[in-house]
């Protein structure tokens, strides 16, 4: 908990009031202490440098010696005179004559020099340009900081006037002292600047917690109103601003609890209605977009209602295409949505209204959503199924009416032409009862009060005695309108798959007749059977002329026909696949077809099977 508070603390106004000020003082300090700082250290390097300049009477004895023919004696008291000269500050001093030669040093560690020409660039410098050189140097190696002065030497005439360069006086001074002094002054300046920042900060925290704590105080209570408690007063310290702004939020938060209040009991109530509602519910603004979205439309639209909500209408219902916002508002007409898609069918209505101010300010719309899409679906199947039954009772008994009136106005005396038409009156009529049955069957199957005698049966056998007696048909018929070949391919083991024997025998009747009457003269019907982990696979397939694509999903639909002028011929009733698909589906199987236009169809059955031993099926009749 400390800690959480002293992290707040680096983020309160008073922290930030203090550390102003403090930056304040301290850059103040910074900016003195440098000026400070710099002209002391000028003042000092001054100072050192006039400490560091050797006599005139000791540069005159040195150029006076440079001027000796006998360089040896010369050198000698050359020596003697830089001995004798006494700086703590100098290291070095050097006497080097016009011609580069080093004539002598104060170093007594490094006397072998003497003699030798000078390397030193800036010696040289200074000889060749007879002017006096100085400058200040930074010694990597032991980090010294160092002064070097190079000073012309001059010979005197008879009447005392400098008249010729003999050379030059090299002084290498050590800085150490100035910089030491210096650095102790900094330190001392630092240390004082430290502690007058920190004395600052804590007087600038004491001023500004003074200043902010009604501040702070305000901040709490608008905080507890955010929250939902209106309880609390701020403290009113004075009458200047700070005064009056905590006392306009007491008055505010007298006001917004008032008004919360209100609020709250109204959204509770449109909550509940919205919430209870069957049908959609979008409300927007006078923009067109959405503000208020129920449950239910958000499914409708299988959209969130953080997604949806501050979209336009007329993009989330899909109908930006087709309506502007002003002809919604304008005209408030029911619309149909066809909202279907691959995985569902969604068929709504949309009831628009206005939401309108007293002065007549449209502020927005709102939308109800009717499902009806079962309603659609009901009234299109029915008048699909009154259309389909319409066509299919007209043709057979036009067909009857006109033999009929043929046979009434005397054909039935001719013993060559009476015949055949009572033969094709029987067969129409044959075919609408079958036709009336089915229909029957069908309605059985959908009021689901058709009955279902299940029973354990060896499905290889069964499916086996279904193609012999097709087999049968066609060796019994001398001659046959068709030749066909039935190809079986059975798993060698047997399956006992429980189902309704006669049923299951009509399904496989209804795909055997359609697979014999589409394949082709000489054609081969190929029969499988087969098991995997827990179905049974059927399989049908033919050489016929397939069927397309685009009505793979309505074969199973009652009364389609692929190629209705055909199938008709056929005697076909349009019910068959749709009576198998009933029967499989309350065995608790599937049923499917595969086609390739041209080639040939195939349709697959998948049953629920549970592998039995031979063993368990001779218990259980010892058993019963």
């Amino acid at each position: 908990m400390l800690r959480f508070k002293r992290k707040n603390f680096f983020k309160t106004i008073n922290f930030k009031i203090a550390l102003v000020f403090a930056l304040l003082l301290l850059i103040t300090l910074e900016i003195v202490g440098a000026i400070f700082v710099k002209q002391l250290e000028s003042r000092n390097i001054q100072d050192f440098k006039q400490s560091v300049q050797i006599p005139t009477y000791i540069d005159n004895s040195l150029a006076e010696q440079l001027t000796v023919n006998n360089t040896s004696k010369a050198n000698g008291q050359i020596k003697t005179i830089l001995s004798n000269y006494n700086n703590t500050n100098v290291d070095e001093i050097r006497v080097v004559d016009s011609k580069g030669t080093i004539r002598g040093t104060s170093d007594v560690n490094d006397q072998s020099i003497v003699g030798q020409k000078t390397t030193d660039r800036n010696v040289k410098n200074a000889i060749y340009n007879n002017r006096t050189y100085t400058k200040s140097t930074y010694d990597t190696q032991n980090n010294g900081r160092y002064y070097i002065s190079i000073v012309p030497l001059y010979s005197s005439n008879s009447t005392g006037n400098s008249s010729q360069l003999v050379g030059v006086l090299y002084v290498r001074a050590n800085m150490k002292s100035v910089y030491s002094t210096i650095n102790n002054i900094m330190g001392i300046f630092v240390i004082a600047s430290l502690v007058a920042m920190l004395l600052g900060l804590g007087i600038a925290i004491i001023i500004a917690r003074a200043i902010t704590r009604p501040i702070e105080e305000m901040k709490q209570q608008t905080q507890r109103i955010a929250r939902g408690d209106y309880a609390g007063q701020v403290r009113v310290y004075s009458d200047d601003e700070l005064g009056q702004l905590a006392k306009a939020i007491n008055n505010l938060s007298i006001r917004v609890e008032e008004s919360q209040e209100s609020t709250e009991a109204e959204r509770r109530r449109l909550d509940s209605v919205l919430s209870h509602m069957s049908d959609g519910v979008i409300a927007t603004d006078r923009r067109g977009n959405i503000t208020i979205i129920n449950e239910t439309a958000s499914d409708f639209m299988d959209l969130t209602a953080e997604k949806a909500i501050g979209s336009s209408i007329l993009d989330v219902l899909k109908i930006r295409d087709d309506y502007s916002l002003r002809d919604l508002i304008e005209n408030q007409d029911e619309l149909m949505l066809d909202l279907s898609s691959n995985e569902r069918d969604l068929i709504l209505n949309a009831y628009f209204s206005l939401i309108q101010r007293e002065s007549g300010f449209i502020s927005g719309l709102v939308c109800v959503l009717h499902d009806v899409t079962e309603q659609q679906k009901i009234d299109n199947d029915r008048k699909q199924f009154v259309s389909n039954v319409s066509h299919e009772l007209r043709t057979p008994l036009t067909s009857l009416r006109s033999y009929i009136e043929a046979l009434s106005d005397g054909a039935w005396k001719d013993p060559e032409v009476a015949p055949g038409f009572l033969k094709v009156t029987q067969e129409e009529t044959d075919r609408m009862i079958r036709m009336i049955n089915e229909l029957l069957s069908l309605s059985r199957m959908d009021s689901g009060t058709t009955r279902v005698d299940m029973e354990l049966v060896n499905i290889n056998e069964m499916f086996n005695y279904v193609l012999d007696r097709f087999d049968m048909i066609l060796k019994k018929d001398d001659n046959p309108a068709k030749y066909y070949t039935i190809k079986r391919e059975f798993t060698k083991r047997d399956l006992w798959v429980e189902i309704d024997t006669d049923k299951f025998t009509q399904v496989l009747d209804n795909i055997m007749n359609n697979a014999i009457k589409y394949s082709p003269d000489g054609g081969v019907v190929t029969c499988r059977l087969l098991e995997t982990h827990n179905q049974v696979i059927i399989s049908i397939s033919d050489q016929g002329l397939g069927i397309p694509r685009a009505d793979l999903n309505h074969v199973f639909d009652r009364f389609f026909r692929v190629d209705k002028a055909r199938s008709r011929a056929q005697g076909g009733t349009g019910l068959g696949l749709a009576i198998s698909k009933e029967v499989v589906q309350m065995l608790g199987g599937r049923i499917w077809v595969d086609s390739v236009e041209g080639k040939g169809s195939t349709f697959y059955i998948s049953l629920p099977y549970e592998p039995y031993e031979e063993e368990d099926l001779w218990d259980d009749d010892s058993q019963d």
